[in-house]
Parts: structure tokens; sequence; C-alpha cells
């Protein structure tokens, strides 16, 4: 028992006092109230709330409806990254161990939040360091630091050294005196970075924020100049405002003003994420950031971690090699397989193995060689435990000595078996073992872990009992008998993924570079990245990360010929990603330790697998709850399917947006009575726009993302669009003519309807040039629409809620003669433009 004291009960208040107490404040993801604001507060949140308002002062409700898409648009967002953030704050609960800290000369137990500065705390087998502390005594701690350095080799600490909070202890046990407690831990200031909130770049959204950008810079003096114009077709300034004609001057100019804005393509964006992201839910994952969902349908290199995504984190027995009469020559067979065996079992049957004697028992239970509830002391399958050294990680190897009767002779043979390291074992031994080691590092190279097992006959009194026995053999200092004889290689490595190899085959084919970082030994990586064939048959090409270059420039330049980076830290991560970003790539990353939480950060998509530190999912887009590797081919070909679709309807968005820019500056410029109402902009878009725009973005897609979103969208929609607007305004100014009205404003509602067939029937024409090939359910789409959009207008309610007319007589054939020609108009300018201005990427 230590004589060290600890702290006294006034020490420990006087650093509580002081603020020295281990208090971390921990977030896993965005607050609800910051999840409402960054959905409503948004810039086109903003310019249709603007709008709806002054028709709300002005004019009818009814030509406000198109506001409503702020509310359903806003609800979606929340909705969908709520459901997200409760899944993970759920998933990141964990249970407050208590800790043992020695105070007052005496041990006792304190919770995470209550150990303070200069606490003597104790570190056992099987907990986690809450906090970073200095080693007093030592009692063969060995710890796990793959949280935080990312190496999954387990580390031996020794009086004076280092331990950090996040670390696991594997075994022993040891007195830390804690150094730093809350933020100044190591964990705290290696997570201080990435809790600051970044928004995930989404190509749609900036492409939909230039174009609102471009609009507000047009908006404000477009809707004065609009205003202005139809007031002075009322009559002018005072006329207007003394007749009450300037409210229907204002609803007029909101009506040009609400075409220029998309909407509906602000809302399907928003409503498809969700959708994917809902589906993807179903797959147990979970995505944080609705934009997240199109950034997947970018990637095209991923840097995979290699614990948690390659491998499962624990540790397979593959191989038991008997090397016969302990020489090392050919395999025995055989008694003498089954006795080695039946040793390894017992060697590793500790009462609290290290996972190497874990994974060998697990896989000596496969093979039938087990015994439910056999403790570490008993007799087992004929064979009984004498004496035994545990595992000690100072030692690296563990002995036990077994008696085994005879069968054939009836007497007992007493047998000392040593399980260790292949250097240190044989290093004691008298015999030769170069052969030994030869055949050990042949195993290694492939990314193996090996250990021997050595045997040698002793003599020692039967009659004594199991318990005197272990008391009179056991020494002080525990020695290797140089006289034993390897028998056994004990081949283990890391437990591979079963979907591990699948998966990378998919990225492969899908062109997505996939990289291991990994802070493990490269040579050791390397070999387990080619048993999944990370790159197909051909052997991965490893680097140290230690040879890496300080800037993010020459690392690009090192990464082109690079498949796998081992030693890696967790600045060197980051780095790594920076550099991938300098070549232009979209980069994913995966992880699970608080060292890939700045990598997740700096990436465009940072994917935490469920099993993560909380610190790590709280900067992740996407969170792999079950954290199977296998789900992202899925995860990757969801996001691929909202981008392609959304890019294929989205020009349906902005041929409105290019119309409307058109009729207002046109009405501006021919002083012209607006050609149409909101409402009509409302009904027209459910119909050729909005609803089946939503149903062709769910159709399936699996094109892979080429850059441009916004460039060929506005080669489609531009000269549509230019098309449509130039159609009606020379229908607002020739029917005039054409049905001989001396007085336009009389029959305003007539030739608003010949308008809005005009816009009907070239939306109808854009809608099916959009959802080819129309030999499929397509076509049938494009023709319900067609015909929903013509019966809505013979229903009672929804005619006289829209204010849509059946065109009849002399205006019945104009409205026909209109929309002929304005569909060879809309072909004629497509034509032209294809062939001047051609198409640079297959849709």
């Amino acid at each position: 028992m230590s004589d060290i004291s600890g702290l006294t009960r006034a020490e420990v208040e006087a650093r509580v006092a002081r603020g020295q107490a281990n208090r971390v404040s921990s977030k896993t993801s965005r607050s609800i109230g910051e999840i409402i604001r960054a959905n409503i507060f948004t810039l086109f949140n903003g310019i249709i709330f603007a709008a709806m308002l002054l028709v709300l002062i002005t004019g009818d409700w009814k030509d406000a409806v198109f506001g409503v898409v702020i509310i359903i648009n806003t609800a979606i967002g929340v909705a969908t990254e709520v459901k997200s953030k409760l899944a993970l704050d759920k998933l990141s609960i964990l249970i407050a161990a208590q800790h043992t800290v020695r105070r007052d000369g005496a041990d006792v137990q304190v919770s995470h939040d209550e150990i303070v500065l200069d606490d003597v705390l104790w570190v056992k087998s099987g907990e986690q360091v809450p906090a970073d502390g200095i080693v007093l005594e030592d009692y063969g701690v060995e710890l796990d630091e793959s949280m935080l350095t990312g190496e999954s080799r387990t580390v031996t600490k020794k009086p004076g050294d280092t331990v950090y909070s996040g670390a696991t202890v594997v075994s022993g046990s040891a007195l830390v005196r804690v150094s730093a407690v809350g933020e100044d831990s190591y964990a705290a200031k290696l997570t201080a970075e990435a809790k600051v909130f970044t928004k995930t770049r989404s190509d749609i959204n900036e492409g939909i924020n230039k174009i609102l950008r471009f609009m507000i810079v047009i908006v404000v003096p477009l809707c004065a100049l609009l205003v202005w114009s139809q007031m002075r077709l009322a009559g002018g300034f005072y006329v207007a405002v003394a007749s009450g004609a300037w409210r229907q001057a204002v609803v007029q100019a909101v009506a040009g003003i609400v075409g220029l804005i998309p909407e509906g393509l602000v809302l399907l964006t928003s409503l498809n994420f969700a959708l994917a992201a809902l589906r993807l839910s179903r797959q147990n994952t979970l995505v944080q950031e609705l934009d997240a969902v199109e950034t997947l349908a970018r990637v095209d290199a991923l840097n995979l971690d290699k614990t948690g995504t390659l491998t499962d984190g624990g540790i397979a027995l593959d191989d038991v090699v008997v090397l016969g009469d302990g020489r090392a020559g050919g395999r025995a067979g055989g008694h003498a397989d089954a006795e080695v065996k039946r040793a390894l079992w017992h060697v590793t049957n500790e009462e609290t193995p290290n996972p190497t004697a874990t994974a060998v028992q697990e896989g000596l239970a496969q093979e039938g060689l087990a015994s439910e509830g056999v403790s570490a002391s008993m007799t087992f399958d004929g064979v009984q435990v004498l004496t035994r050294v545990p595992f000690s990680s100072a030692r690296k190897w563990s002995s036990v000595v077994l008696r085994a009767e005879q069968s054939d002779s009836g007497e007992a043979r007493v047998t000392r078996w040593y399980f260790g390291a292949p250097e240190i074992v044989t290093a004691a031994l008298d015999a030769d073992s170069t052969r030994v080691l030869e055949l050990v590092q042949e195993r290694a190279a492939t990314g193996a872990r090996v250990l021997v097992l050595a045997s040698v006959d002793v003599s020692v009194d039967v009659s004594v009992d199991v318990t005197d026995a272990g008391s009179a053999s056991e020494e002080e200092t525990p020695h290797i008998d140089p006289r034993a004889r390897v028998r056994a290689l004990i081949v283990c490595s890391e437990s591979v993924r079963e979907d591990a190899e699948k998966t990378l085959a998919w990225f492969r084919e899908q062109g997505v570079r996939a990289r291991v970082i990994s802070g493990d030994n490269p040579r050791t990586v390397a070999a387990i990245a080619h048993k999944v064939k990370l790159t197909g048959d051909s052997a991965p090409r490893f680097l140290d990360a230690r040879e890496l270059p300080d800037t993010p420039e020459e690392v690009a330049k090192v990464l082109e010929n690079v498949d796998v980076v081992g030693r890696v830290l967790p600045n060197q991560k980051k780095l790594i990603v920076q550099a991938l970003h300098t070549q232009g790539h979209t980069v994913a990353m995966t992880g699970d330790g608080v060292n890939d939480a700045l990598a997740l950060k700096e990436a465009d998509l940072g994917i935490a697998m469920g099993n993560a530190a909380p610190a790590t999912k709280a900067v992740a887009q996407v969170v792999l709850v079950d954290s199977l590797f296998s789900h992202l081919p899925d995860v990757v070909a969801r996001g691929r399917q909202v981008m392609a679709n959304m890019e294929r309807v989205a020009s349906l968005f902005l041929v409105k947006t290019t119309y409307s820019v058109v009729i207002s500056l046109g009405v501006v410029l021919l002083g012209l009575n607006f050609p149409y109402l909101p409402r009509h902009m409302t009904y027209i878009g459910w119909f050729t726009i909005g609803t089946p725009a939503f149903l062709l973005a769910l159709a399936p897609n699996t094109r892979r993302y080429i850059p441009g979103f916004l460039r060929r969208v506005i080669h489609v929609a531009v000269p549509a669009g230019l098309a449509t607007g130039l159609s009606v305004l020379a229908s607002t100014l020739a029917v005039p003519a054409l049905m001989g009205w001396s007085d336009v404003s009389a029959h305003l509602t007539e030739l608003r309807t010949i308008n809005v067939t005009v816009l009907f029937v070239l939306g109808i024409v854009m809608l099916a040039s959009i959802a080819r090939p129309l030999r499929s359910w397509r076509g049938w789409l494009v023709a319900f629409f067609a015909c929903a959009g013509v019966a809505g207008a013979f229903i009672p309610f929804v005619a006289q809620f829209f204010q849509l007319h059946i065109p009849s007589g002399s205006s019945a054939w104009v409205t026909l003669g209109v929309s002929v020609v304005s569909v060879l108009v809309w072909l004629v300018i497509r034509v032209v433009v294809d062939r001047f201005w051609p198409q640079e990427d297959e849709r």
C-alpha cells in the first residue's frame, strides 16, 4: 500500500473555489436554438418575407400564398436537423463513471467533475482516464491511447510518464497526480478548435445564393420602377393614391419580384435533402446538416482511419503454427497440436486478460476449446494449473505451470509454458532461434502480430495442492528457463471488417480515391490495406508521416503516389486534408477518435463512427450509428441521386426567374400593365415546376457529380426563359390590337388569361424537355400535369381563388394562335443556342 496521502479536504475545497475542478463544457452537436436560427435567418427567407409583407399590407391575402414556402422550408430544415441532433445526443449519453482518488490518506470515490488539480488519482484496468496526470507509482499499467493518437498499440507507462484524459487503461493500474483538468487537459485542447461550427459547403445553395445576391441588386430599383409604371397607368401618383389603385400597383410589382426568386428551388432542395437524410437514418446513418447530403455526391477523395473502418478495433487469432519438437522445422500434428492449443488456452486464461489473450481465447473457443466459468487456477480438460505468472507489459510474457495426467503411463507430466513476444522469449533461450525469428518476420511482414509459445518440462511434487505449489514455485523475479524450446507461433491480426473489401471495391469503381490515414506503423497498415484490396490487386504504396513535408502544396505532390500514410499525428491528418484541397478535391474523412476531430472539421464531409468520441461526432456532418463502414456506398449514392436530379430540375425554376426579369423590364420600358398576378405564378408553378420537379428529383440516378452545376443550369434555363418572356411581352402588345381593344384596362382580365395560358403551355413544354426520355413513366407524368393544370380552370373554387378564366369565342382562337407561335419561338431559340453555345458536359 502506497504511503502517498493525497490532498486534504481543505486543499480540495480551495481548488474548487479557484475553478480548478475537472469540468468541461462539452457539446455533442449544435443546440436547438442554433439550428432554428440557422434555418430562419437566411437570405432567401428575408426576400420572400419582405415581399409577402408588402402584399399583406396593400393587397389581397390570396396573392401572398407564395410566402407559405418560408414556413415549409424552415420547418423541413429545423425538423430534420433537430431529429438528427436528438438521436446524436442520445447516442452520446455516457454513464457517469466514478473514479478513485486518494485524499487524507484514504481512497474515496468521486465523480468525473469532482476531480481537482493535484489530486492523487487511481487509474485502473477498464477505466477511461478522466484527467491528465503524471504517474507516481506503476502497477503494470498499460494504456490504449488510440482515441488521442490514432495508434492502436498499447503504451506502457512508468513513474514520471504523462497519461492523458481520454486514454483507456487496458491492464494493470497506476497512481497518478493530476496535472491538468477541464479545459486545460490534452483532449480538451485538441478539440477546442473543432468546437467552432462551420457550415457545410453546398454547390446548389451557393449557386442559388449567387442568384439571390444578383436579384437583390436589381429587386429594389426594379420594384420601385414597377410600382411607378403601374401607378402611371392608373392615372398618375396622386390619382392612384386617391382612388386606392396604388394597392393594386404594389401587388402587380410584387408579382414581378416574386417571379425573380426561385423559391420553389430552395424548397425542393431542402425537401430532397430531408428525404435523403430520412432514408439514410433508416440505415443507421445520421445526417446532422442537410447540405451534407449534396457534399456526398461531390466526394472524390476519401481518407479512412484504419481502426473502425478497415478493422473493427479488435484482435483476431489467425493461426497457431505448431513447430513439432521445439526446433523450427515442419509442422506437427495430432497430439502435438492438441497439446499446444490446450496449453495456449490455459496460459491465456488469466483473470484479467489483455486484448491479445482475449483474442486467443475467442479463437480457440471457435474450435471448441473452452469451458464456461473455468477460473485461472482450476482443473480443466484433464490439466491442472499449478502456478501462473500473469502477463506484464514490462516483461512482455506470461507463463503457466500445468500438470497433465498421462493416459498411457498413469503418471503426471508437469510442464511450464511461456507465451510472449518472440524477441524477448527467444533471447532468453539456449537454443538457436534464428529460424524461428525468420518465420516470425515472414508473418509480421504481412501485418500480423506474432507471439511464441515455448515449453520446458519441470519437476514438481505432484502431491502438493495448487495453492502450496503456487507459493512454493513462484519467484520474486520471474525469468524464462533457458532450457525451454519454442513449440508454436501464435499469429494474430487486427480483426478486418468483412464488408471492407467490397466497400472499397465500390469506391474504386466510382472513381473515388481512398487512402488510409493512420497513427499505426505504415508497413502494418499497408499490409491490412492490401488484405482488403485498397488498391485492387496491386500492393498499396505507403509512407511514414515523419517524412511528410510541412506545407499543404508539398504534401499534395507526395500524396499523389501514396495510398497509406502511417504514424500520422492529429495536426498532420488536418494537413493532409488541406493538401488535397489545394488540388481541388472534395474530401471526406472518417474517424472515431479525438485525434480525428480537427481533420473531420477541415474536410468537406466529416464522417464519424457511432462509437466515436463525443467531440468527434459533434464536428462530423454524418454519423454512422452502428459504425458499419459498409453504409458509406449508400451514403455517397444517395448524395449523387439528389445532386444529379436537382441539377435536372433546377432549370425549371430558373426559367421562371429569367422570364420574370425579361417581363418586368419590358413592362417598365414599354409602359404595359403587368400581364399576370402573383397567384397566377403560384398556380402555374404547382403544375409545371414544383410538384413535377419534386417527383423527378426522387427518380433513381447514379451519375457521378460533374463540377459546373450553375453553368449547366443556366445553359438550359436562360434561353427558355428568354423565349417565354419575349412571348408574353409580344402577347401583351399584340393581342389588344388583334382583338380591337381601345381600352386595355377594361379587358385586363381577358388579357391576363391569354398570358397565363402562354406561360402554362411553355411551362409544360419545358417540363417535357427536362423530363426526357418521355417513353417511360416520365411521359405519363408530363401528360398528367398538363391535364391537371387545364382541369383546375374548370373547378369553380380553384378558378375563383386563382382568377382563372376559360377563353371563349374569338379570344379562344387568339389564345391558341399565340400559344402555337410561342412554342415555335421557344424551339427556334433552343436550336440557335445549342448550335452556337453547345453544352460542354453531358447531362
